[in-house]
C-alpha cells in the first residue's frame, strides 16, 4: 500500500521548489518572532535591573543600612574597591563583596509603626 503516487510526489516537490526564497522566510518568521520575544521579555529585564544593582552597589556609601543576600541587615562602616566591612552587631563587623549586597536603605527611612521611637 501506497500513500502517495509517484505522480504527487513529483508535483510536490516542483511545487516546493519554485517558491524556495519566499517559503523558507515564511517557514522562518515564527522562529524569528518567538526569539524577538523573548529578548523583550527576558533579556532586556534582566539586563536592566542588573544595571540599577551595579548602581546602587556603586553609590553604597558609609552609614548606609544594607540588606546582605543571606539577610541579614547590617550598617556600613567601610568601603573598599570590591569589598564592605558591615557592622552587624554592636563591634561586629563582616567584610562583603560588594555584589552580595541586595539592597541599600538609606538613613532617611521611616521607622515603622510597631517599633517605639527613641
Amino acid at each position: 500500500m501506497f500513500f502517495a503516487t509517484p505522480a504527487m510526489a513529483q508535483t510536490t516537490t516542483a511545487a516546493g521548489a519554485s517558491g524556495g526564497g519566499l517559503a523558507a522566510v515564511i517557514q522562518f518568521a515564527p522562529i524569528i518572532g518567538l526569539m524577538v520575544l523573548f529578548y523583550f521579555l527576558m533579556i532586556r529585564p534582566q539586563q536592566r535591573r542588573m544595571k540599577q544593582h551595579q548602581q546602587m552597589v556603586s553609590a553604597v556609601k558609609r552609614g548606609d543600612t544594607v540588606v546582605l543576600n543571606s539577610g541579614v541587615i547590617g550598617k556600613v562602616s567601610k568601603v573598599d574597591d570590591a569589598e564592605v566591612s558591615v557592622e552587624i552587631s554592636q563591634g561586629v563587623n563582616v567584610k562583603v563583596v560588594k555584589s552580595m549586597i541586595s539592597d541599600v536603605r538609606t538613613r532617611g527611612e521611616p521607622v515603622p509603626a510597631n517599633d517605639p521611637k527613641s
